[in-house]
């Protein structure tokens, strides 16, 4: 059903919306082309970008999903990203894409201006930045000098506005920027894809995603346990592929339907051997996913779990073990996970998770904007980093109001976390 008020998508760089983006490829996600057209796309430009190596590292874990690691050995970010997918071209393209928008973020080539908000208010339309995720270490106020760039609020027929530059790009490099250091930096809502449109969806659910799982992790456990999905309701094909070849190889998951109030189906699962190794210990590995559809939203979450295992194992992050424990400690999480998560009833199904269906990416944002309309988020900035050189679409959103990941370090709690929990302690 077409939405009752269209939102116009409009670009900071054009004047004129976007011809309509077709799905021609629905296996697994949703692309305007296949994975093995999008590898082939990016190839010729891996030297450009510094990307020296795309690895298969799928052999190194019993799960079978496809997973590659990329190496960009002089990144600014993450000098290696991950992909994974139903098969390995699949895995290839996610993991390429990841680090192509990567890149983008860390050589932003966009006019700045710096100025606080009092000095720019009048002449400019700015991003409400009272509402963004802040760091604890910094006071934010309206006389703070801060760099922006600009971006396109979709919310708003694409109307220029100027958002913090600090939560668009990813140059981590030190001495960071002057003016940095009163937001909560990281790469959440960064995305690329074959069509503008289609990384602007992929950046809007990414969004949603982290929100949602904030706030079912400070829901409290009565409400977390009343989402677990009983997974014999599961009956998306490549959902069921992937959950049957986790009961072949051994591998117990764990799922919840953390969809939140802006009602974009979200997924959260956790993958755990189900005869923990005491000579190969693993612990719980959790995976998200957020969509439209329901099946795809699931199946990140199921891919992303396998995803992370393989990181761990591969070593290739030192960040991933950042606070975890030792061996021994990874053992009797696994164990404990087990234990207490299977002493758990699964009572919700996954067809009470919200299902959207559409032939074209416009569709799909519109009514992501939509949702977040109704739900009093009122600006969806999207930032074209797109390089003409290039030729990638590579947008960087961002959502005011909505809820990082809590456990970045210098997490603030926002306005939708806070009611979050005096609801859930009152």
């Amino acid at each position: 059903m077409a939405n009752e008020h269209p939102v116009t998508i409009q670009t900071c760089r054009s004047e004129e919306p976007e011809a309509p983006s077709a799905k021609h490829h629905r296996h697994g996600t949703h692309r305007q082309t296949s994975p093995e057209a999008t590898v082939e796309r990016v190839r010729p430009l891996l030297p450009l970008m510094g990307i020296t190596r795309v690895a298969d590292v799928t052999g190194l874990d019993t799960l079978g999903i496809p997973v590659v690691m990329v190496c960009r050995p002089r990144a600014r970010s993450l000098s290696v990203s991950q992909g994974k997918g139903l098969t390995l071209a699949a895995a290839r393209a996610s993991g390429l894409m990841e680090s192509v928008e990567h890149y983008h973020a860390e050589h932003i080539t966009l006019p700045l201006k710096l100025g606080t908000v009092n000095e720019l208010r009048f002449g400019h339309h700015l991003a409400a930045i009272d509402l963004m995720a802040r760091h604890a270490a910094t006071e934010l106020h309206d006389n703070l000098r801060l760099f922006w760039v600009a971006g396109a609020d979709l919310a708003a027929g694409g109307t220029p506005t100027w958002v913090p530059f600090e939560l668009v790009h990813t140059d981590f490099s030190l001495p960071i920027l002057a003016g940095s250091g009163a937001f909560l930096m990281s790469s959440s809502g960064l995305a690329s894809g074959n069509h503008r449109l289609e990384a602007v969806s992929h950046a809007v659910c990414e969004l949603v995603e982290r929100d949602a799982v904030t706030l079912w992790r400070l829901a409290g456990k009565a409400h977390q346990d009343s989402r677990r999905v009983d997974l014999s309701t599961v009956e998306d094909p490549g959902c069921r592929e992937v959950l049957d070849r986790y009961e072949r190889v051994g591998a117990t998951v764990f799922v919840w339907e953390v969809t939140s109030d802006v009602g974009i189906a979200a997924f959260a699962c956790t993958l755990v051997d189900r005869e923990p190794d005491p000579y190969r210990p693993i612990g719980p590995m959790g995976g998200f996913g957020c969509h439209p559809s329901r099946g795809i939203a699931l199946l990140r979450a199921l891919t992303e779990a396998a995803q992370s295992r393989l990181t761990l194992i591969t070593g290739a992050r030192d960040d991933v073990r950042f606070g975890m424990g030792s061996l021994e400690e990874d053992l009797e999480a696994a164990r404990r996970c087990l234990a207490t998560q299977g002493a758990v009833p699964a009572r919700r199904s996954f067809l009470q998770a919200p299902d959207h269906a559409s032939d074209t990416f416009d569709e799909d944002v519109s009514w992501e904007v939509e949702q977040l309309r109704a739900r009093g988020l009122t600006q969806v900035i999207a930032v074209d980093l797109t390089r003409h050189e290039l030729g990638i679409p590579v947008v960087r959103v961002v959502i005011p109001g909505l809820e990082p990941l809590n456990d970045i370090p210098g997490y603030v709690p926002g306005a939708r976390a806070r009611a979050c929990l005096r609801e859930a302690h009152p």
